[in-house]
Formats: structure tokens, sequence, C-alpha cells
């Protein structure tokens, strides 16, 4: 028997790609009368740049950090509903019960939040075109696939497209 999904931990990067995957999110949010949960992990502040914003600093820098990518991911979850809302004629604010945006390493993040608030499903957008940004991005999406015991969704942006247009 397949475990009913009634909580989708949609974990984005706040690429504009990332909107694609959403629209997925949103899709089986509505058709298994779910919530959506939305995760964008601020990774620490590196090594290398600590040395020039100086440890006093890094607590202040890494706060700015999480604010300011909270205040995206609101802003742009109003601009992508009232797109979805006018194309699909879905509601959008209303499925979406949380938005995390905790400080650490992605993976563990995301393994973490979905464990924690009793996900049922991780969806992860990717765009990965070429060797290098398979590297990048694979790396993320892989530690998911490796380590998660939940289900795990990930959306590639559609064939032939380097961006959402």
């Amino acid at each position: 028997m397949v475990p009913k999904i009634r909580k989708i931990l949609f974990a984005t990067d706040l690429s504009e790609n990332s909107v694609y995957a959403f629209y997925f999110a949103i899709e089986l949010a509505k058709n298994h009368n779910a919530t959506i949960i939305i995760l964008h992990v601020v990774e620490p502040v590196s090594p290398h740049a600590r040395i020039f914003i100086g440890t006093e600093r890094i607590a202040e820098v890494q706060k700015e950090n999480v604010s300011e990518a909270a205040e995206e991911i609101k802003k742009r979850l109003q601009n992508f509903c009232r797109r979805v809302e006018g194309e699909m004629g879905a509601p959008c604010v209303e499925l979406v019960s949380k938005t995390l945006v905790p400080l650490g390493h992605p993976p563990e993040e995301i393994l973490k939040t979905a464990d924690k608030e009793d996900c049922d499903l991780i969806l992860l957008g990717t765009h990965s075109r070429g060797f290098l940004a398979h590297t990048f991005l694979g790396n993320v999406s892989n530690a998911v696939l490796q380590r998660s015991r939940k289900p795990v969704l990930i959306v590639p942006l559609p064939s032939g497209k380097s961006k959402l247009d």
C-alpha cells in the first residue's frame, strides 16, 4: 500500500528554475489534499570568507543572509501564486503551511526537516546542464536520494530548456 501524501517538503535554491518544480508541488498538494513546507537552506559562511569578513561579523552576516532569503521566498511565493492562480485556477498560498530558512548544509537540513516535520515526500528541482552543473547540483540531490528513507521526487527542467521562460 502506498502511504498517503499529507505533507510535501519543497526544497528550493530560490533559482527561477525552481518555479517549474513548484508547479509539481502545487499539483501534488491539490491532488492529495496535502500541504507544502518550503525549505531554503542558507549555507554557513565559508572558512575562506571568514578571513575577509572577520569572526566578529560572521553571526551578523549569516543572520542577514537568512533574513534576506526568507523575505525573498515570501516575495517570490506571492508573485508565483498570482501567476499559478491565473493559469491553473488553483489556490496556492493556502497550500503552503510553513516556510523554513535554516542555516546549515543543504542535504542534512533537507533530511532533518523532512523527519522533524513528518513529511511524506521530498520534492527537489534541478536544472543541471552539462558536467559542472550536474556535479554541483547532483551533490545535493544525490546526497538526499542516497540517504533518505522517504520518497524523493527530482523535477528537471523540460527537455531543451536551460531556464524557465
